[in-house]
């Protein structure tokens, strides 16, 4: 008889006290390691983690892909779950999780991810299905990239998807997201120069327009109610911060 499969699950965190607790609640009995990567958070994150049966490391910001990879190189385990520290498995996920340790058919797997945005699931805007590969087995992946980070595999993998939703607990208010896209364009704009991107007067007038028009009608967000709305308005706005905080680095 095959000796059932392992699952490491390693988070990155900083300031994390309001997520945690519900992350590490929905990886019980599931995962078989925990390992936790902290930047020095200034809450009760580490407080929070040392409740549960979890390896708590303390590390500088190596940067998103490589506070990550830092922390799968501690894992222990056939397979590595890689789950933010604001997001929780389902119910359903955590079947397939469990069916996958005892039946482990692929190398790589994807999992679709459900947001909830202000206490409100968006089911279109182009968030969901939102998939993402969170699972490997250990050694066969690596974190790239400066942000909206993504995994890279080596060709002649197996890749499939897990059942189930991871769920995103993203924004508890608008301001949240608000103060995101203002870091998150400003890291975006930076590396977009670094490779030699340029933008034009009418790519900083069309592409908001556009990405709107997409999210909103396209992409059904309208579907969504008032929220849905707002995550569209906020993404069209995430454009053009970006196209122009592109500009002003060239210009400098």
């Amino acid at each position: 008889m095959e000796i059932q499969k392992k699952i490491s699950a390693v988070i990155i965190t900083f300031n994390e006290e309001k997520n945690i607790k519900r992350c590490l609640e929905s990886l019980l009995g599931v995962a078989d390691e925990i390992i936790v990567v902290d930047s020095f958070s200034t809450d009760q994150t580490e407080n929070i983690c040392k409740q549960y049966q979890v390896k708590f490391i303390s590390q500088a910001w190596l940067g998103y892909s490589g506070q990550k990879n830092f922390g799968n190189s501690l894992a222990t385990s056939d397979y590595i779950l890689s789950i933010d520290a604001d997001e929780a498995l389902s119910d359903e996920l955590k079947k397939s999780l469990l069916d996958l340790k005892i039946n482990p058919a692929h190398d790589i797997y994807s999992i679709k991810r459900l947001t909830n945005y202000c206490g409100k699931w968006i089911k279109h805007c182009g968030w969901y299905p939102d998939k993402k590969i969170r699972v490997w087995k250990n050694g066969k992946s690596q974190w790239h990239g400066e942000i909206h980070e993504s995994i890279q595999y080596d060709t002649g993998l197996t890749v499939s998807e897990l059942k189930g939703d991871l769920l995103h607990y993203s924004y508890y208010t608008i301001q949240d997201h608000l103060s995101q896209i203002n870091l998150f364009t400003e890291i975006m704009a930076k590396d977009e120069v670094k490779k030699g991107k340029t933008v034009t007067i009418l790519q900083l007038l069309l592409s908001p327009l556009f990405k709107f028009f997409k999210s909103y009608f396209i992409k059904l967000g309208f579907l969504d109610g008032y929220y849905g709305f707002i995550v569209c308005v906020i993404s069209a706005q995430a454009s053009f911060y970006k196209y122009l905080k592109i500009r002003e680095l060239l210009k400098k």
